[in-house]
C-alpha cells in the first residue's frame, strides 16, 4: 500500500506508529506538557471562578475540569510525540532508538512492527483510519491499536532483507 509522500525536514520515523510506541517514546517535556494542561483547565476555571464568584460549591467542578485536563494534557503530549514520529519536529532522539529498537528485533527475526492476528483487509483499513490522525483529535481522539505492515519507511534501514509481504513496510 503506497503512501503518499510527505517532504518532512526531520527524516520520517514511521508514518503511522502504533499508540504503544508513541507513549513509551515521550520525552520529559511531553509528560511536562501533560501536567500542565492538567494544570491549566482547572487553574483557568478557578480564576475565573474567583474574578464572579457565583458563590457555587467548587469541588464537582474543578475535579471534572481536572479530569478533563488530564485527558487534554494527554492528548497533546501524545501529538507532541506523533510529530516527531512524523519528522514535522526534531527527532533525533526517537529515530536512533527507533533505529537500535527495530535492527534488535530483525536480528531476532521478529515481525518489526508487531505480529498480528487480524487479516490482511482488517489490517489494511486500520491503517488508512489512524494514519494521520492525531491531527484530527480536535474531532475525534483515534489511536493505532493494530499492528500492519504499513509504516511509510524501508525496512532494508533496520536489516530486514526484502520479500514480497515486508515491501509494504
Amino acid at each position: 500500500m503506497p503512501d503518499q509522500v510527505v517532504e518532512t525536514p526531520y527524516p520520517l520515523i514511521d508514518s503511522d506508529p502504533h499508540a504503544g510506541r508513541v507513549v513509551r517514546y515521550f520525552r520529559p517535556s511531553d509528560y511536562a506538557a501533560w501536567a500542565a494542561g492538567t494544570a491549566a483547565f482547572p487553574g483557568a476555571f478557578y480564576a475565573l471562578e474567583v474574578a464572579d464568584r457565583t458563590r457555587a460549591p467548587l469541588r464537582v467542578p474543578l475535579r471534572i475540569c481536572t479530569a478533563l485536563g488530564f485527558v487534554g494534557g494527554f492528548l497533546f503530549a501524545y501529538q507532541r510525540s506523533s510529530l516527531r514520529f512524523w519528522g514535522w519536529t526534531e527527532n533525533k532522539r526517537e529515530y536512533d532508538r527507533d533505529l537500535a529498537e527495530l535492527t534488535q528485533r530483525a536480528k531476532e527475526g521478529k515481525p518489526l512492527y508487531g505480529e498480528s492476528n487480524d487479516p490482511a483487509f482488517v489490517q489494511a483499513a486500520a491503517h488508512r483510519n489512524s494514519l494521520f490522525s492525531q491531527i484530527k483529535f480536535g474531532a475525534i481522539p483515534w489511536f493505532n491499536l493494530s499492528n500492519h505492515p504499513y509504516h511509510g519507511t524501508d525496512p532494508a534501514k533496520y536489516g530486514v532483507k526484502s520479500t514480497p509481504s515486508s515491501s509494504e513496510q
